[in-house]
């Protein structure tokens, strides 16, 4: 009931708040239009204007041949040498989100049928039983309710593994693979397990360990040290993820206490501060290298150990390959009218004008309270990340536009982009893959877990970065 609800709100709020902005607002009057029939990148009501009439910080951005663009305005000059005013469109409405949907689905059966049937083999060879012994002391405190040596503690330390590395192609069909494994043993079909939430949680804290893309976009963007948010990221995205262990071990009332689970986040704590001490001494293109060797060098060995095991048990490698990419490709198209509800859902939001609103009062109230506002600028990539991934890699590029790599703003929204998972997407599309309907709390517990990694980010950017402008 509980995703029932959120998503008949998004769809009410949007359509009431796209009504009011078509009433009282001057731009507003395309805005259903915007909603239904618009994409990502259409403009409106265009006009030349003076320069008197551009902001200071515009005209600089624009003579270096960029466009100035603000949560719903952009600027920028034609080739004529005038300056222009208009609105472009951030997301795509609701048709063009219902394509995408589906693009998204099929764009991922090729890597669930890949990573299925390598799981297949994993599985009729005993190697994900063999990794779930190896995990059991400390995943069987956290799940209690999963029996001794199930396959489901393997295909989450898989899932956890590649999103670590920021395997997102790779994470994506072991975390499904971990959701059917702990399906199994769900008396409920219908609604969540303790379990599941348990996982989802944390996945959707997305505990990475270097935060490539975002260093990449930084680069693309003339940042004078595009790795100087790799440990603001590391520390806000490990907070999260304690956080939403914290949070679902309480509600589930487990003891997060007991020195099993003590010991190995601790030993899980320690590995980390290792690799950041020694990644932070790298230089970009060595970080690159390093993420890259190591990430793309644990997917091939993980191919290697799993053909290898196969031989060993004298299993017929290929049809077992076969028959798990066979349901791969079955679960990438189940999920499609669930990504279609979700992204319908999250365009309208994003089009009707709520996320103008919010923004614009949030920063007012926070003038009215006196405090430093500069963070505000960062928040609609806050904002959006729970919603949209490439909505906030977007916002980020046009923060980075608008108020430069090292401003920061940009710094901010980098730490927010390196955080945190979509956490709409995730609910999606795993409870999708398994038809769970009713989730309880785990929407609930996902965000709040969001919230403390914002906060969290905020803080550290103020820690780091406090001096920029």
């Amino acid at each position: 009931m509980a995703l029932s609800r959120i998503w008949s709100a998004f769809i009410i709020i949007s359509i009431i708040a796209a009504a009011i902005t078509s009433m009282f607002s001057t731009t507003g009057k395309n805005v259903f239009s915007k909603m239904v029939v618009g994409k990502a990148g259409d403009t409106s009501n265009t006009k030349i204007i003076d320069s008197a009439s551009v902001p200071l910080s515009a005209i600089k951005i624009i003579s270096q041949n960029k466009d100035f663009k603000t949560d719903s305005i952009t600027f920028s000059r034609n080739a004529n040498g005038q300056y222009v005013k208009y609105n472009e469109q951030r997301a795509d409405g609701i048709f063009a989100s219902c394509v995408g949907a589906v693009e998204l689905c099929l764009g991922l059966v090729g890597y669930m049928a890949l990573f299925m049937g390598f799981m297949s083999i994993a599985e009729n060879a005993g190697g994900i039983r063999f990794l779930s012994r190896l995990i059991k002391p400390f995943f069987f405190k956290l799940f209690p309710e999963v029996p001794d040596d199930h396959p489901a503690f393997g295909h989450m330390l898989l899932n956890f593994s590649a999103n670590l590395l920021g395997l997102d192609n790779a994470a994506t069909p072991f975390g499904i693979k971990a959701m059917e494994s702990l399906q199994e043993i769900n008396p409920d079909k219908s609604t969540a397990s303790n379990a599941q939430i348990m996982f989802l949680c944390l996945h959707a804290s997305g505990l990475t360990l270097i935060p490539v893309s975002v260093i990449a976009l930084r680069a693309k963007q003339g940042a004078a040290n595009p790795t100087d948010i790799f440990i603001p990221c590391m520390i806000a995205t490990y907070v999260a993820t304690v956080t939403a262990m914290l949070i679902v071990s309480f509600k589930q009332k487990i003891n997060i206490f007991q020195p099993v689970i003590l010991l190995w986040v601790l030993g899980i704590s320690s590995l980390i501060a290792l690799l950041v001490v020694y990644v932070h001494h790298l230089s970009q293109d060595s970080m690159n290298t390093f993420s890259g060797f190591i990430s793309n060098g644990i997917i091939l060995l993980i191919f290697l150990l799993i053909i290898l095991g196969g031989l060993y048990k004298k299993i017929n490698i290929y049809d077992a390959f076969i028959d798990g990419a066979k349901g791969g490709f079955e679960t990438a198209v189940r999920i499609i009218p669930y990504l279609v509800g979700m992204l319908v859902a999250i365009s309208m939001l994003r089009t009707s004008g709520i996320f103008d609103f919010v923004l614009n009062g949030l920063q007012h109230l926070f003038a009215v309270a006196g405090f430093d506002t500069r963070f505000v600028k960062g928040l609609p990539t806050a904002l959006l990340k729970p919603l949209s991934g490439s909505g906030a890699r977007g916002m980020l590029v046009d923060t980075m536009k608008n108020y430069g790599a090292d401003s920061f703003a940009g710094k901010l929204s980098s730490i927010f982009v390196g955080t945190s998972d979509t956490t709409f997407y995730v609910v999606a599309v795993y409870f999708g893959a398994v038809s769970v309907k009713h989730i309880r709390y785990s929407i609930s517990a996902m965000l709040l877990a969001d919230l403390v990694g914002i906060i969290t980010s905020v803080l550290l950017a103020y820690l780091f970065f406090g001096n920029a402008v």
